[in-house]
């Protein structure tokens, strides 16, 4: 059976348990397979561009080395950490969670906004969104102040992201939501029906078209 490997490019245990079962409804019979692993390398929050850069030498590595194993990779994480070099280590496909996320909304709705876990992760989202060339189809992004640790705090964090993605709706025009960190996974379903627009777990979507590709034999240039 072909399998996909999903890497949670931080440390947090709490955080792949929750892509884990992010993952559970895209599990069917005759696979293709789907593994969620810890980069034990990373820290336990992806929030500068220095811990984004930090994890790309211990990605690489790990690709390589269970590259026989895999039909696909997904980088869980919405920075998309070392994509493009881990598309130069191997021929399989390899998915990054903010490229296929955005992707995702833009067949969802016009414009879509993205819910942040920090204020300061917002230059970074923005400079991949205007490398994406979709700059114009965002409606805007807004933090949720809290790190990739604290997400696990569901009372403190759900309040927080219906906040946001309400303000995303009324304020900034947008009629689909991205949700800017892996962390944030477990919140998708009850968020969608709070704020009554689609919802795109960035992870879920990732992984929906790796199955695509393993499935069609599609590889990347």
């Amino acid at each position: 059976m072909d399998r996909i490997l999903v890497i949670n490019p931080n440390s947090t245990e709490a955080v792949t348990r929750g892509i884990d079962e992010a993952c559970a409804p895209l599990r069917m019979p005759g696979g293709p397979a789907i593994d969620c692993v810890t980069l034990k390398e990373g820290p336990p929050g992806i929030e500068s561009q220095q811990h984004v850069d930090g994890v790309v030498g211990p990605m690489l590595k790990l690709v390589r080395r269970k590259e026989k194993d895999y039909a696909a990779f997904v980088v869980a994480c919405y920075s998309d950490p070392g994509l493009h070099s881990l598309r130069e280590a191997t021929r399989k496909p390899v998915l990054g969670i903010s490229e296929c996320g955005i992707l995702t909304a833009l067949t969802l709705g016009q414009k879509f906004g993205v819910i942040a876990i920090l204020r300061q992760s917002i230059p970074r989202h923005l400079r991949y969104v205007g490398a994406l060339g979709v700059a114009e189809r965002l409606a805007g992004e807004l933090p949720v102040g809290l790190g990739v640790t604290e997400l696990s705090n569901e009372k403190k964090t759900f309040g927080r992201m219906v906040k946001v993605g309400k303000a995303l709706r009324d304020t900034h025009g947008a009629n689909v939501v991205v949700m800017g960190c892996a962390g944030m996974a477990r919140y998708r379903k009850p968020l969608q029906d709070e704020i009554g627009v689609p919802v795109v777990e960035p992870t879920q979507a990732a992984v929906a078209m790796a199955i695509g590709r393993v499935r069609l034999n599609w590889t990347g240039s």
